[in-house]
């Protein structure tokens, strides 16, 4: 009779093999470089928190029209919410749809249960930013339903949402692809580098995109009543 080895289970609190090549000897001392880029988009995340929860009386040099309602509140608090959903959509579509990396996998690839188990538990940890950063950004715009002198035109949402998300490719493809060299965009690739420099142009271009919305005065009919 054919004796069936048990499975293990690929999960963290289950599987000693994967606890151990998380928390193994060269986790503490690299564990600083290893969310230094997570680091960096929080403390971009809470500078524009800090920012749009600012109060604004006056106009900002950018915006220094009287008679203009401020645009200023509501594409910070876009931006936020467009770095967290870019966040997402990064997530979803290539590390999970499509499955092209993981967070590590340049470093340790997939090809074992217990190496697809850690990307995947890092995955989670890049996720939590992201979803840390849709929680500040609809914090944010709830607070702007209480004030009357903010813009409200949909087109600083969509601007300021195309500059998040050019942002966080921008600043996550630099950190990740090219300084730490984490994962590439696609891991078989026979270009992988062509990957990586589009994932940044993208950046750019949705940057470039977002913020000339957001500065196209022709998107500001509210005005102030005199």
């Amino acid at each position: 009779m054919e004796t069936i080895t048990p499975v293990k289970p690929a999960c963290i609190t289950c599987n000693r093999e994967i606890q151990e090549a998380l928390y193994n000897t060269d986790f503490l001392p690299n564990l600083l470089t290893m969310v230094s880029g997570f680091i960096i988009l929080t403390i971009i995340v809470l500078v524009l928190a800090y920012f749009s929860f600012k109060k604004y009386t006056k106009h900002s040099l950018l915006f220094p029209e009287n008679d203009l309602l401020n645009p200023v509140p509501l594409s910070i608090t876009s931006v936020i919410l467009g770095i967290g959903l870019g966040g997402f959509v990064d997530g979803i579509l290539f590390h999970q749809i499509l499955q092209w990396h993981g967070m590590f996998t340049n470093i340790l690839p997939a090809d074992t249960v217990v190496n697809k188990s850690v990307n995947m538990f890092w995955d989670g940890i890049f996720h939590s930013l992201t979803l840390t950063a849709v929680i500040i950004g609809v914090i944010s715009l709830t607070r702007l339903l209480k004030k009357k002198n903010f813009n409200p035109s949909p087109k600083l949402v969509w601007g300021g949402f195309l500059a998040g998300w050019g942002l966080f490719n921008l600043v996550e493809g630099t950190i990740h692809h090219h300084l730490l060299k984490f994962h590439n965009v696609k891991e078989f690739s026979q270009n992988p580098d062509l990957w990586n420099y589009g994932f940044l142009a993208s950046g750019i271009i949705f940057i470039i995109i977002g913020f000339s919305i957001i500065f196209n005065r022709e998107h500001y009919p509210n005005r102030l009543e005199k």
